[in-house]
């Protein structure tokens, strides 16, 4: 991949969008596949796709050169407010006065709002990934649990039900994303990561997000530290798994398992979150990228929007209206989250500048909370520590 990548920088072919993506695995095959169904129209400039696993480093050092800029990329949301202060992400104004149709009312709502910053449009979406839970239709029927989905919320208190009613071996639910689990309670605790623009990490809203995580691991009914969770979900061992739209595809090679998916537990049923993300097309600042090509991209991503199908294959929630409303797209089990108005609310994106920094310590850190493994006051104030630290350094949430 890196000698593909330096390849690339070397080129100059005024014929080629040259497109830099981290999509690796399953992801860049479809990726590659939209690439090549687009050059099959025979656009006057085509796509060439370029992925590779560290691509941030990459950027930060073709953009501190300013040589080798590749012409479009794909980033995640999170990295929108970093690259936006730092000055090196180009607005979509051409390409969107180009194609009248990339417009906000064409996407779904997070999507595309997440690449707003003080009115102007740095980004044009390809979808949301999101934290989901998956369930196991036999197991909710042996415990008799199925009444859990009735209103597809379940709650903390719903799955503490099952205290001391499970065969050795079987659990609740695994620890799969935990992190994103957590960062999903703060919203249905109705608080949030920031106050005043400040990171707010030592919050009673955030211990009170861990401790009720904590319930379930106290009661027995989470998987064990240290056991793949993810694995015993598809060996028929957990009722629930909090993993992500992509893992869709994976659950369904699972030969005989029987699965749903569903909302990420709350604390109360009239509200859930699913914390999410979304991949997004941009185009950081470059001297060499000529009108024809952004008007290639342009052309480029019309097409995304209108043939963006192939991405659902991926597992992904498609941003694109014209393919999510679609009726191919109900064949996928991701289109429940689209489903209604309250589902696509649901999918909550954090647009906090610092937030890849409050992101990486509750990653770091909600293992041993939820485990009880240290005391949650002295853990918390070495996060909110950690995140203020990161902060001070001065790369300010950048891409690293």
């Amino acid at each position: 991949m890196l000698s593909t990548l330096l390849a690339g920088c070397g080129e100059d072919n005024s014929k080629t969008i040259t497109f830099w993506t981290p999509l690796t695995g399953d992801d860049g095959a479809y990726m590659d596949q939209l690439v090549k169904d687009y050059n099959a129209t025979n656009p006057e400039i085509k796509v060439k796709h370029v992925i590779t696993s560290d691509m941030y480093t990459k950027l930060s050092t073709v953009l501190n050169s300013g040589k080798g800029v590749p012409d479009l990329t794909i980033i995640h949301a999170d990295r929108v407010p970093g690259y936006v202060k730092q000055g090196v992400l180009e607005p979509m104004t051409a390409v969107t006065t180009a194609q009248p149709e990339i417009k906000q009312e064409n996407y779904l709502p997070q999507a595309w709002s997440t690449g707003t910053i003080d009115g102007t449009q740095y980004t044009v979406p390809l979808d949301i990934h999101s934290n989901v839970m998956y369930y196991n239709k036999d197991l909710l029927k042996k415990y008799h649990a199925e009444s859990f989905l009735d209103d597809n919320v379940v709650t903390i208190d719903e799955m503490l039900s099952l205290q001391g009613k499970l065969d050795e071996g079987d659990y609740v639910v695994n620890d799969a994303l935990l992190g994103w689990v957590i960062l999903a309670q703060i919203q249905d605790l109705g608080g949030d990561i920031q106050e005043n623009g400040k990171p707010a990490v030592n919050t009673p809203v955030m211990k009170q997000a861990f401790e009720n995580v904590k319930k379930i691991n106290d009661a027995g009914l989470m998987t064990p530290f240290g056991e793949d969770g993810y694995l015993m979900f598809q060996s028929g061992n957990v009722l629930f798994s909090t993993d992500g739209t992509w893992s869709s595809t994976a659950h369904a090679g699972v030969e005989g398992l029987n699965f749903g998916v569903t909302n990420v537990y709350s604390p109360t049923a009239d509200k859930f979150t699913n914390r999410s993300s979304s991949h997004l097309f941009s185009m950081m600042k470059n001297k060499d990228r000529s009108e024809e090509k952004v008007a290639g991209i342009g052309n480029f991503l019309e097409f995304i929007r209108e043939n963006s199908i192939e991405w659902a294959k991926a597992g992904q929630i498609v941003a694109s209206k014209q393919v999510n409303e679609s009726p191919d797209f109900k064949n996928y089990i991701q289109s429940f989250f689209t489903s209604s108005e309250k589902e696509i609310e649901s999918l909550y994106i954090y647009t906090y500048e610092y937030y890849p920094y409050i992101a990486e310590a509750v990653d770091t850190y909600c293992g041993d909370i939820v485990r009880g493994n240290v005391d949650i006051d002295e853990t918390l104030q070495t996060m909110q520590k950690f995140v203020e630290d990161k902060i001070a350094e001065g790369t300010g949430g950048a891409a690293k």
